[in-house]
């Protein structure tokens, strides 16, 4: 073969290369994002990013900073830009149809992450990565009325977003967990909009509220990051969480390990970050096969207690991006 011949076959199985083993970095995904509330969500954002540097995909990150008109302002622009893929954290559970419809159209598929959307909206996307949030909440609740093991328990309950799927999934799960158990009750119940400020607001009106928080048995949080706002009120009011307080929440961030090996939280059920690493497959596997995935992909929960070696599950995860 002449050197010639040789470079041109070079150059063709070099360009063959290309076009078979690197599809998806031709990929480009637009994600919007809710924004940055919790330890868990900027980890979810960093963790997103390290899956799609893995498959070599171009990855674009809105941040709505909460509200919905800012994701839905993300979408429009996502659709402009001709992305093969948008996903979509939805602040809220409605409000979605315009806008999906417009990405219908464009022939993009759209791939909801960690939340999912009214049910009459669910043609109107490819896949659905989540958890079973109903589920996590459910644990929660069953982990304290084993614990309590029928002592009376009042309990206080800081809510999630008002609107958010999972807020509304979080506080049915909890509450079929205890259903069976008439001395476990919820005796107040507010949004501290998954965020530790508000959760620790919110917490210093329940102690106000409640006697001095003599009248608490436990405290339930739909995230970790208004548990750890819920357990400074409390120690500010001279309580002791962990011990006089029981405390189970949601999501496994690595402040509540902290928490947890200084004996100041209980539990909490882990929801993995790592939403679009599933997300990603089904969108390379639909873009290069044509494959449909199922309309929900579940992603796996965990309880973690004391006797979880806290530090050891901190160190795990404290560079994650929380």
């Amino acid at each position: 073969m002449s050197f010639k011949a040789l470079m041109l076959a070079t150059a063709m199985s070099g360009a063959l290369f290309a076009a078979t083993g690197a599809l998806a970095s031709d990929l480009t995904i637009g994600f919007s994002q809710i924004g940055s509330e919790s330890g868990w969500r900027a980890a979810e954002t960093t963790v997103s990013k390290a899956e799609a540097k893995k498959r070599n995909i171009n990855f674009k990150i809105a941040d709505a900073q909460q509200k919905q008109e800012n994701q839905i302002k993300a979408i429009r622009s996502f659709i402009a830009q001709g992305v093969d893929a948008i996903f979509l954290a939805p602040v809220v559970s409605t409000g979605w149809d315009t806008v999906l419809k417009e990405a219908q159209e464009a022939k993009i598929p759209v791939v909801l992450l960690d939340r999912d959307i009214d049910p009459a909206g669910k043609s109107l996307y490819l896949t659905a990565v989540t958890s079973d949030s109903v589920h996590e909440g459910k644990v929660a609740g069953e982990w304290l009325v084993k614990t309590v093991n029928g002592k009376p328990c009042n309990v206080v309950e800081l809510q999630g977003t008002v609107g958010a799927s999972v807020a509304a999934n979080r506080k049915k799960g909890f509450e079929d967990g205890i259903a069976g158990a008439s001395n476990v009750k919820i005796v107040r119940s507010q949004t501290g909009d998954f965020t530790r400020a508000k959760g620790k607001e919110v917490m210093e009106s329940f102690i106000k509220a409640e006697g001095g928080g003599k009248n608490i048995c436990a405290v339930y949080a739909h995230n970790d990051d208004m548990m750890v706002g819920a357990i400074q009120a409390m120690k500010e009011a001279g309580l002791k969480p962990g011990t006089e307080v029981l405390t189970v929440s949601i999501d496994a961030v690595p402040d509540i390990f902290k928490a947890m090996a200084a004996g100041e939280a209980n539990a909490t059920v882990e929801l993995t970050p790592n939403m679009a690493g599933p997300a990603f497959d089904a969108i390379v596997a639909f873009k290069e096969k044509g494959t449909v995935p199922p309309k929900w992909i579940q992603t796996e929960s965990k309880l973690y207690t004391q006797a979880d070696s806290p530090k050891a599950v901190y160190e795990s995860k404290k560079d994650l991006g929380y």
